[in-house]
């Protein structure tokens, strides 16, 4: 730091300009190249380090195409001179040392917390001109990766990057630029250590110097627009050659006179798909912070999976995040649902997971309304069995013992569903304890793990007991639920629900909802994300046709008439009750008299002790 000072009282702010001058003006002030990179650093001012930044990018930029490859000149170096000496190409390698310099000098300003805003754009806008012309048109991906690199495991906010002025340039709406951005961001998420997760890992990650990185992955990530994703015709490129195929890299100037070897738009796609494939299956085997896992599941159904190249790829990271519990499975289960409906994914215990998921904090969870119309979704095809409806439809009436008021009108909504789309668990309904199950199955296993049916005869006697409901909410697996063998007793108590709206919407389910030409489903999404003000709001609109009210032809002087309570009176006399009030307190004040008189004549039998 103190060299900088010093450096700095060394050379005005005049003189740097002049160095730059003469640096553009003149190949014999080569060496003014070195004193300006010194000037290049976050902590430098920044009035120095932008005039250093345009007068280097202004000097680099010409000569960029005869600069030789990074790694031919490093070799050239560290050979033994020969008796004849290449000047022009020694000169051509101590300048692209020099430019390596400048690139690394202007990444570290650009990911610095201590420069400042506008210092950045001008650091930033220097690297992308070095990458459109770093391989004569071509993108140079080598120092794009680089700049990425030092973005990602920087402890800075990538504002800069993501969040551009509305005068700068937004690289993102550049088709290479995204190209690119995906097959760096797949290096870098297998360069954490964490490309391959074993079955027994977590997959949350705790405080380390991975988590920022994640977080920046996922900020990129999420800021490349899914415009790229669709076949169009006018795509834009960051470089001059965009993509090319193969054939054509090998030779960049034919193509670019003869635009023979662009690709086509569905190509294009096609590659983007890939890359994108790549990037995100990569970032999503990293152990993830909590807040950025929840960030994901609720963008992965709609942003991630429909631009996939093969959807079902993701079945790992939802299966697991979906066994995880609590809110992380409800925000799994939108992606795991799609890949089953849409793409064939088979998932045996997705249906034991979904019931486990039936708890009372789910009703009061932010992402409730989207996991109750999902859950209605999942139950909706014919191929579900009779014990699985049987059992989501009695652990959900249980529920609407203990749910709000909000709650308990999704669960009769639900219920409705699943007794229209059901017959065969109608028979939950009116069942009562001393009825014969010759209809209703039960399902249990033997010995050697396999599931057997059971008829209704050879049941257990229990089942037959006034009072004694079988249903076994604490069993996490519905086949064990024994939820055929119970009844559906909760939903008539509702029927006396405090609550008017729960009380009247439950009469629904009086109507025979086997006939389904004369009723209809009932919408989940509307009552999903009600609340106590949701209730509140609906009751005070309603309008009230009838009002209950008393009239009397004279004002009333008794609570009851006389003539319906023979020998009674209910009138109030007012000498009685202040005869009463006498006699009442005459009788506790003979009985405080009594007391003192008692206590009087045993402290003289005391003193009387006392003095024989």
């Amino acid at each position: 730091m103190a060299s900088k000072q010093k450096k700095s009282k060394q050379y005005s702010i005049e003189k740097v300009k002049k160095l730059g001058q003469e640096l553009l003006t003149s190949r014999a002030h080569i060496n003014n190249i070195p004193i300006l990179l010194t000037f290049i650093s976050p902590s430098s001012s920044p009035e120095y380090v932008f005039e250093c930044i345009i007068s280097l990018q202004s000097f680099f930029i010409p000569v960029l195409s005869d600069l030789p490859p990074p790694s031919l000149s490093k070799s050239t170096l560290n050979t033994k001179k020969s008796s004849v000496v290449d000047h022009d190409l020694e000169y051509k390698n101590m300048l692209r040392l020099w430019f390596d310099e400048f690139v690394n000098s202007l990444i570290a300003v650009a990911v610095s917390e201590d420069s400042t805003d506008d210092l950045k754009d001008v650091a930033l806008d220097a690297i992308m001109d070095f990458v459109k012309l770093g391989k004569g048109g071509r993108f140079d991906s080598s120092i794009y990766n680089r700049f990425l690199k030092s973005v990602v495991h920087s402890t800075a906010p990538t504002d800069f990057l993501l969040n551009r002025p509305p005068n700068s340039e937004d690289f993102f709406k550049y088709m290479d630029v995204c190209y690119f951005t995906y097959i760096s961001l797949k290096k870098l998420s297998k360069d954490l250590g964490n490309d391959a997760l074993d079955d027994g890992s977590e997959v949350l990650s705790k405080s380390s110097d991975a988590e920022f990185a994640s977080r920046n992955i996922y900020s990129i990530l999420s800021r490349i627009p899914l415009e790229m994703l669709e076949e169009k015709s006018d795509y834009k490129t960051w470089s001059e050659l965009g993509f090319l195929s193969k054939e054509d890299e090998e030779n960049p100037v034919k193509s670019k006179k003869q635009k023979n070897g662009v690709l086509s738009s569905s190509r294009i796609v096609k590659k983007m798909k890939l890359k994108f494939t790549n990037a995100w299956l990569s970032f999503l085997r990293l152990k993830l912070p909590l807040d950025v896992y929840k960030e994901v599941l609720i963008a992965l159904h709609d942003k991630v999976v429909p631009f996939l190249s093969n959807p079902v790829m993701l079945c790992d990271f939802l299966t697991r995040s979906y066994a995880i519990g609590g809110v992380v499975s409800v925000m799994a289960l939108s992606s795991l649902h799609i890949l089953m409906t849409k793409h064939g994914l088979e998932y045996p215990d997705f249906y034991p997971k979904l019931y486990t998921l039936l708890v009372p904090s789910v009703f009061m969870a932010k992402h409730r309304a989207k996991f109750f119309e999902l859950l209605d979704s999942c139950l909706k095809s014919n191929m579900v069995s009779a014990y699985l409806a049987s059992a989501f439809t009695k652990k959900l009436s249980r529920l609407a013992l203990v749910v709000p008021p909000s709650g308990a009108l999704i669960i009769i909504a639900l219920i409705h569903n699943l007794l229209r789309r059901h017959p065969s668990i109608n028979c939950l309904v009116h069942q009562q304890a001393d009825d014969e199950f010759d209809g209703d199955v039960a399902i249990d296993e033997n010995e050697s793990g396999e599931k057997s049916v059971k008829s209704g005869s050879d049941q257990d006697s229990s089942s037959k007991k006034s009072g004694v409901d079988l249903y076994n909410i604490e069993e996490s697996d519905p086949a064990k639920s024994n939820a055929l063998r119970s009844s559906l007793w909760e939903i008539d108590t509702l029927r006396h629900h405090y609550c008017p709206p729960v009380s009247r919407f439950v009469l629904d389910l009086e109507n025979d909802l086997t006939v389904r030409s004369k009723t209809q489903e009932m919408g989940v999404s509307d009552f999903s994300s009600g609340s106590y003000a949701t209730i509140f709001r609906a009751e005070t609109a309603r309008r009230i046709k009838q009002v209950p009210l008393a009239f009397y032809n004279t004002i009333p002087t008794s609570l009851f008439p006389e003539g319906e309570f023979a020998g009674w009176t209910f009138k109030f006399d007012e000498d009685e009750y202040n005869k009463r009030k006498l006699e009442s307190v005459n009788a506790e004040n003979g009985l405080v008299s009594t007391i003192e008189d008692d206590n009087n004549n045993k402290s003289i039998k005391k003193q009387r002790v006392a003095s024989s």
